[in-house]
């Protein structure tokens, strides 16, 4: 090919010409016609041209820059989302040049300009998307992500600094250019087949056009994500916050002014706090364990490996400052990611730091420091020479000779110097040499490596090599190396490291946020600091959460990692990040049963895609096929996949999930309703997630997983609201409103306002719809409400209600409802044998065959809830013996039916509440922990709360009394704070009596009279005798009068008569007959108390049956008998 500017002979496929810069004639990639440059499509056959001004630059001219993305395969097909660095580099004074050059000379400075961008671009892996006339657009991080684009920027924005200036023009060629680090849609937004381009949409390309409209001539602006990407790399000059045209409020501004003296990177990026050091006890007694041998002249060498962010670095610069105050000498290398083709290049830098080099220092002064730093090792005039010539510093002693070498002979020379300077250093001092990113090292360097290696064992040394796993020397096995794998941290360790970055920054988190932190970083540090930093910039502090949904301040990747992840996909090639993309919509673990069901690849492709996975250790797979399973090694590598996609295409991807899993999967329909009422969500299918949805919630409250029930039905009510009004939503919120009762009752208790305002709403769309059996599984979860928050009224308004509903209602599940209801509220009153009727009602109507299965309809099982309150009701009306029977009875029905809700229920009243009223401590214990166990497994925040009053209890009775009184008025306080009344009334008899024991007169009153007020309050009748009983031996026990102390008993007796409470009744009259003992009144208290105890029939080996009986005893003894 011939320029047609100079004539001068080119190569095919060149863009421009070598001599002038010229845009050259381009060749049809079809039918081979040659075309005018500029144009797009080929005059002969209509094929689409690659073309210097065009959105992608041709094959061969990527021959030519090789960095430069080729293969389609590489670049996706369609638009994704990326988090891409821009790049907008422009011509300073173009308009002026234009008016005083001829136009074709003009066009070949633009043609020259535009190929040394694109070859500057190229040699960082840039990709040119736009020729704009003056103006060249690159994108870093697309189509292939790398884990440091924004350092390649911002190296390629100085480099063309200095490349355009020395082009050659009538004057010298300036440029600004302006780079911004974003989140944007880009790939085929425009046309399709041959006619498409590949744009770009979101801010980031248009705050860095702004920024380079503000960049000075020959200067490089950056915004703040670049900024913080880059570390301390740079040099910089900071603008403050400016306002910038077009975009909202002020943007930070900075100029990048050179590369950084840091040579770290590590210390690049935690120049200001380090990381806390966490979990890498073990490795760094190791370290100082080979350090303590390298001493005795037992050379070592360690070599720390690991996955990107795992620690490593971290663990050097602990190792460091652990023999900050030791004697000895300190060599560093490290290597650069940019310099891997670079010979020597982590050894000059070294050297250059070593003999103290400065920007401005001319060759003579570099010459003198040089031979300073070498004196010590007695260096030749050859020596220093090539060292000199190593260190790119001309010497004009040098003779000829010395340069002019073999370059073999030159690097054994140059080895053989370094190594005599490594023995001179370690025969004065042990010697700590660190070679950080070996992975990185070129090959040169690796050869001095392994020479210094080989030789390590003879000399006091300890050589730290750090690297990445794919980094196997061939030295690793000798005695002298001691390879260490760095693991990732434990969930505890995981979760002590987030605390400590949370208090270093003086903030807090709350706990499920941490836990969240931790279950997607798996233990890597760098993902755990990025993580949580984000969390805390976000805003997210310690806060109360709903447990309703996940917090949602975890949402996003970090940027600061988001360009490691995706360079991770992007090696692997378009199809490979296919299957990650659909494995990740699939979730963390998928099967490949499942991905080939959904996948739109042939089996081949697919096998040999996620072999590609699994070879880059992005996936891990288990099993053998088809049962074989693939779990993404990292949570945020599947994010990373999945956030690519664009919801569009996300939403097609999800659908096509889930009627696979319909089709070709129902036993998991059932098996995990969740599953399907994801995808469908995802797809924006409301209606058909909503079944799941519910499906997944009710079978979460029958496995007693109420915090994910709650979640799982509250996403449900949440994704109604996106629903037009219509009586078939209004239907479906019923039926959710109705079943998340059930599990806000578990956690939160009857009485939380959530479960109040639950049951309030389902009543409203009950009365709206007219639908009365829904009325009453309603009326059901309004009267729990109101039972606990004391509301008497409310309660009976509400009997009623559920009676009339069900005698027009021939469902029995409807009259079993209404019959506890009315069960319950007799009991409140103390109206015991009318309670005993409705539960006893239930007993003969239910049948487990017809009517069991509905528990998240009917708060509880209709059946276990009778047996349980009919434990109780016995036991008041006088019948230990069948109390028990019914306990019994209703712990086989609630093992039967396995719910931790229903199960911490019986535990507290057929179990604890019945042996406390037997004074069987022991039983009461082994309940009460039974309950906090349930509790902490399936967050019974409710139930705890009561087991915590009955372990206080136990306490007092077994001798701990302060701790045990301290423990019941701290939980019957934080029930109260929970807006409990039900049932606190026999709390507080509980404290009371504990008191009593203790001869606490003063304080066990004062106790009583808060249970008395609380009567008062909400009509709880239940234990009024007993409370009255209790207060006449606190009065006789704080030395009241006898008329006083009487008068109480004598109320006692009159309420339990008035209750047919005999057990209380016996108990009344074996503490008045006591007291009449006391006063020389036997015959009284014979005939007081011999009726009563005659008239029990069973339960005579219950404690107040045989108290009872030896007081009778002790009356016939006094020449009372009966």
């Amino acid at each position: 090919m011939q320029c047609p500017q100079c004539q001068a002979a080119m190569q095919d496929g060149k863009i421009f010409c070598d001599v002038c810069g010229t845009p050259l004639p381009q060749r049809c990639p079809a039918c081979g016609a040659e075309s005018q440059a500029g144009k797009k499509f080929c005059g002969d056959c209509g094929s689409h041209l690659t073309s210097p001004g065009s959105h992608e630059v041709s094959r061969a001219a990527r021959a030519e820059y090789p960095s430069l993305p080729s293969s389609p395969d590489t670049i996706s097909s369609g638009a994704e989302r990326r988090q891409i660095t821009v790049m907008l580099c422009d011509l300073v004074g173009s308009t002026t040049l234009s008016a005083r050059l001829d136009p074709e000379d003009l066009r070949g400075v633009i043609g020259a300009y535009h190929a040394r961008v694109a070859d500057v671009v190229g040699q960082h892996e840039g990709f040119v998307a736009h020729y704009m006339g003056d103006g060249v657009l690159a994108y870093f991080g697309y189509p292939e992500a790398h884990e440091d684009d924004a350092e390649r920027a911002v190296s390629t924005g100085l480099d063309l600094v200095d490349a355009v200036g020395q082009l050659p023009a009538p004057e010298p060629l300036q440029v600004r250019v302006g780079i911004a680090t974003g989140v944007v849609v880009v790939g085929d937004l425009v046309g399709s087949g041959g006619a498409h381009e590949r744009d770009i949409v979101g801010e980031t390309p248009n705050l860095a056009a702004r920024l380079q409209t503000l960049a000075e001539p020959d200067s490089v602006m950056i915004c703040p994500t670049t900024r913080r990407l880059l570390g301390n790399l740079f040099e910089y000059k900071d603008f403050g916050k400016i306002a910038i045209r077009g975009f909202v409020g002020h943007v930070g501004v900075a100029q990048v002014l050179r590369p950084s003296a840091i040579e770290s990177r590590f210390e690049a990026f935690h120049a200001s706090v380090l990381t806390p050091l966490v979990g890498r006890e073990e490795e760094i007694a190791l370290l100082l364990q080979r350090w303590a041998q390298a001493k005795d002249g037992e050379g070592q060498v360690v070599v720390l490996s690991g996955e990107p962010g795992i620690g490593k670095s971290r663990t050097i610069t602990a190792l460091l400052e652990q023999l900050r105050g030791e004697r000895h000498a300190r060599l560093r290398h490290f290597c650069s990611p940019h310099h891997q083709d670079s010979p020597l290049y982590p050894i000059i830098r070294q050297l250059e730091r070593a003999a103290g080099f400065e920007r401005d220092d001319t060759p003579v002064a570099k010459l003198d420091k040089l031979a300073t730093l070498f004196k010590p090792t007695a260096a030749t005039e050859t020596d220093l020479a090539l060292l000199a010539e190593l260190l790119s510093v001309s010497s004009p002693e040098a003779n000829a000779a010395q340069l002019e070498l073999a370059p073999q002979k030159k690097k054994e020379w140059i080895f053989a110097a370094l190594r005599h300077q490594l023995e001179v250093l370690a025969g004065n001092a042990p010697v700590l040499m660190v070679f950080e990113d070996a992975h990185w090292a070129d090959p040169t360097s690796r050869e001095l490596l392994d020479d210094i290696v080989i030789h390590a064992a003879r000399l006091p040394l300890l050589a730290v090599i750090t690297c990445r796993p794919e980094f196997q020397p061939p030295w690793v096995s000798c005695p002298h190396v001691t390879p260490r794998p760095l693991n990732r941290l434990g969930p505890s360790e995981a979760a002590a490291l987030v605390r400590r970055i949370v208090q270093s920054t003086r903030s807090s988190l709350a706990n499920q946020l941490v836990d969240e932190i931790v279950d997607r970083t798996d233990g890597i540090p760098l993902f755990l600091e990025e993580l949580t930093k984000a969390v805390l910039e976000a805003g997210a502090v310690d806060t109360s959460t709903n447990m309703g949904r996940p917090i949602s301040a975890l949402s996003g990747i970090p940027a600061t990692l988001h360009a490691s992840l995706m360079a991770r996909l992007d090696r692997l090639g378009a199809a490979a990040k296919e299957a990650a993309q659909v494995g990740a919509a699939l979730g963390r673990d998928f099967s490949y049963e499942f991905i080939r069901a959904v996948a739109k690849m042939s089996d081949e492709v697919l096998d040999e895609q996620l072999s590609r996975l699994v070879a880059a250790e992005l996936v891990f797979e288990r099993g053998t096929r088809p049962d074989t399973i693939y779990t993404f090694k990292h949570a945020l590598v599947q994010e990373a996949a999945y956030t690519t996609l664009l919801r569009a295409d996300r939403q097609r991807l999800h659908a096509r999930i889930a009627e696979a899993v319909e089709l070709r999967f129902p036993d998991r329909c059932k098996r995990e309703p969740e599953l399907l009422a994801h995808h469908f969500a995802e797809a924006r299918q409301i209606e058909r997630a909503l079944d799941y949805i519910l499906q997944a919630g009710a079978r979460a409250v029958e496995r007693s997983a109420n915090v994910e029930a709650i979640r799982h039905l509250t996403r449900g009510l949440e994704a109604l609201q996106t629903l037009p009004e219509s009586v078939e939503r209004d239907r479906r919120e019923l039926a959710f409103q109705v079943a998340i009762g059930t599990p806000l009752t578990a956690v939160y208790g009857y009485s939380a306002p959530q479960t109040g305002a639950a049951y309030s709403r389902a009543r409203i769309l009950c009365e709206r719809l007219g639908e009365p059996e829904p009325l009453v599984a309603t009326l059901s979860g309004e009267f729990a409400f109101h039972l606990l928050r004391g509301d008497h009224p409310m309660m009976q308004r509400l009997v009623q209600e559920a009676r009339q509903i069900s005698e027009r209602s021939p469902n029995p599940l409807v009259r079993l409802a209404s019959y506890r209801l009315a069960g319950i509220t007799a009991t409140h009153d103390g109206a015991f044998a009318d309670a005993r009727l409705e539960f006893e009602a239930i007993l003969a109507l239910f049948d487990p065959s017809q009517h069991r299965g509905q528990p998240v309809h009917y708060v509880h099982d209709p059946m276990v809830y009778a047996l349980t309150y009919l434990t109780l009701v016995l036991w008041i009306l006088g019948f230990p013996d069948q109390a028990r029977r019914f306990s019994n009875a209703a712990f086989a029905c609630a093992a039967e039916l396995n719910q931790a809700n229903l199960t911490a229920y019986v535990h507290n009243y057929a179990g604890a509440g019945l042996d406390e009223l037997l004074g069987n401590v022991a039983g009461v214990r082994a309940h009460a922990e039974a309950i906090v166990e349930l509790a902490e497994r399936h967050s019974l925040h409710y139930w705890r709360l009561n087991a915590l009053i009955l372990q206080g209890w136990a306490r007092v009775q077994e001798g701990a009394a302060e701790a045990g009184i301290a423990l019941m008025r701290q939980s019957i306080a934080d029930r109260a704070a929970f807006g409990v009344n039900w049932y606190q009334a026999r709390y507080l008899c509980m404290l009371a009596a504990a008191h009593a024991q203790l001869g606490q007169a003063e304080e066990g009153l004062h106790v009583i009279a808060r249970a008395h007020d609380l009567i008062a309050q909400n009509s709880e009748h239940m234990w009024a005798a007993e409370l009255q009983r209790l207060e006449g031996e606190l009065r006789r026990l704080q030395g009241a009068s006898p008329a006083e102390t009487e008068a109480c008993f004598e109320r006692t007796l009159s309420i339990a008569r008035s209750q047919s409470a005999k057990s209380f009744e016996l108990r009344a009259a074996s503490s008045l007959a006591r007291f009449w003992l006391e006063q020389g009144r036997c015959h009284a208290a014979r005939d007081l108390l011999a009726p009563v105890y005659h008239w029990f029939s069973e339960g005579f080996e219950t404690p107040d049956l045989m108290e009872a009986k030896l007081l009778l005893e002790d009356l016939e003894k006094a020449g009372c008998p009966s």
